[in-house]
C-alpha cells in the first residue's frame, strides 16, 4: 500500500472516481432520484469546487511554494493565509465538491456512496504522506498549523 503514497495525482483520482461514479449510475438505474434543478444545483457545486481549488492554488504560488501535490517535499513554506486558514486541504475540498456535483447532476443515491471512499482514499494515499512530509520539513511550526485548522472542513 506504501507504493501509492503520493504516487496518483489527485486529479487523477478524481477522473476515476467520476468515471466509476458514472459507471454505478449507468449499472444501477433503479437507484436514480429526481432531484429538482440538478442541473444548477451541480453547475453550482461545480464552480464552487473551482473556486476553491484556485483559492488554494493562488496562495500556494503567492507564497513561492510548490503547488504539486506528488511533491510535498520541496514546500518552501507552511501555508496559513487565505483559504489555509479555513482549511488545510481546501483543494482536496473542492475537488470533493466537484465529484459531489458529479453525483448530484447523475441524480443516482447509489453512486453517492463512492464519496466516502474518495475521501478515505485520498486521506491515505495523498493527505497523510503530505502531512509527514511537511512534518519531517517543518516540525513544531507545522504540528501547530495542524493544530489550529482542520484538515477538511
Amino acid at each position: 500500500m506504501f507504493r501509492l503514497e503520493l504516487k496518483i495525482p489527485p486529479v487523477a483520482l478524481v477522473v476515476l472516481f467520476a468515471l466509476a461514479i458514472w459507471f454505478v449510475a449507468q449499472m444501477n438505474p433503479w437507484a436514480g432520484v429526481q432531484i429538482p434543478g440538478k442541473e444548477w444545483v451541480a453547475l453550482a457545486l461545480l464552480i464552487a469546487g473551482f473556486a476553491l481549488i484556485i483559492a488554494g492554488a493562488v496562495v500556494f504560488i503567492s507564497a513561492k511554494t510548490t503547488v504539486n501535490p506528488m511533491t510535498p517535499r520541496l514546500a518552501t513554506s507552511i501555508v496559513s493565509s487565505g483559504i489555509y486558514k479555513l482549511s488545510r486541504n481546501p483543494m482536496y475540498v473542492g475537488l470533493f465538491i466537484m465529484l459531489a456535483a458529479w453525483v448530484i447532476f447523475l441524480g443516482n443515491i447509489l453512486s453517492a456512496l463512492l464519496l466516502p471512499l474518495f475521501i478515505l482514499c485520498i486521506n491515505r494515499f495523498q493527505i497523510i504522506p503530505e502531512e509527514n512530509a511537511l512534518l519531517e520539513k517543518f516540525g513544531d511550526g507545522y504540528v501547530d498549523y495542524l493544530k489550529s485548522v482542520r484538515r477538511w472542513l
